[in-house]
């Protein structure tokens, strides 16, 4: 997802914050690897599909505590931490989509999971969408504040400000990763509890994976309008209006979508408003069943 906002210079200013609480969970009671790198990972609920949740750049799976605790009534709701955030291994030389997308369907193909939805925050949409291409056991995906313009390429100028961006990242990372996220990614009604738990959360990543796996972002942006006119399955978008998402450049995919716009958030609507999404997500989740039967 190459939107520009998500790439923008930041601010300077930091602060720092507490994560949230688990929800209860059956946790990994199998083992899964993708190759030697260990995957975290949580189950909960019952139910004929399975909703696994995908999180984005510099976060993990408690992002979605309260995603699983309004959908696990009715579904298999699985989180997972990608390796190299959270709990999950860090062991790994390059942090590609590709390989992320590889350790989504390691965590389906060892679960012997069918009837999967795929939800994925941010660079999280990007994942999903890799690991569309190489599974039949996925039936539909949920983009949360992603694919917002599709093959969208960026100026010289911007390519000049990521450049610069990166080594500024390079050089400071746990101030300016924070300063990135107040900087660029809230609303102006964003809860500053919220903000200091993703400022906090940016600035305790591993320097390693969070650089390597925003690069890896970048690079895949060129690729994103050609996978989505290969996959067959539906994509289903939750996006903050806050800035626009381009019905042109979806269209030109081809692809079967839907939008369902959640107003007045920043980058990280399933805390910002977590029961308007909650309800959107069921909405989305609604239509993929009546699409399947």
């Amino acid at each position: 997802m190459r939107y520009l906002y998500f790439f923008g210079i930041v601010g300077t200013m930091f602060c720092s914050c507490t994560s949230s609480n688990k929800s209860e969970s059956t946790t990994e009671p199998i083992e899964v690897l993708n190759g030697d790198v260990r995957i975290a990972y949580e189950i909960h609920g019952k139910g004929e599909l399975t909703i696994l949740l995908v999180h984005g750049w510099c976060i993990d799976q408690t992002y979605w505590d309260s995603q699983v605790d309004a959908l696990k009534s009715g579904y298999r709701v699985i989180t997972m931490d990608l390796p190299g955030f959270g709990k999950s291994g860090t062991n790994r030389e390059e942090w590609t989509i590709e390989a992320y997308g590889e350790d989504v369907n390691a965590l389906i193909n060892q679960l012997n999971l069918s009837r999967v939805v795929l939800v994925g925050h941010s660079m999280g949409g990007n994942v999903i969408l890799e690991a569309a291409t190489k599974s039949d056991k996925i039936i539909a995906l949920i983009g949360i504040d992603n694919f917002k313009d599709v093959g969208s390429e960026l100026t010289d100028e911007v390519q000049e400000q990521v450049d610069a961006f990166l080594q500024m990242l390079e050089d400071n990372f746990s101030e300016i990763a924070p300063a990135y996220a107040e900087g660029s990614l809230f609303h102006n009604s964003t809860d500053s509890l919220v903000k200091k738990r993703v400022m906090e959360d940016f600035a305790a990543n591993n320097p390693q994976s969070a650089i390597g796996s925003l690069k890896a972002l970048l690079e895949y942006g060129s690729k994103e309008q050609e996978l989505l006119s290969q996959i067959d399955q539906p994509l289903y978008l939750i996006n903050s209006n806050a800035s626009p998402t381009s019905s042109a450049a979806l269209d030109s995919t081809g692809i079967y979508y839907e939008v369902l716009e959640i107003d007045s958030t920043g980058h990280y609507p399933m805390i910002e408003k977590p029961e308007v999404f909650n309800s959107l997500l069921k909405e989305a989740l609604d239509r993929i069943k009546e699409r399947i039967r």
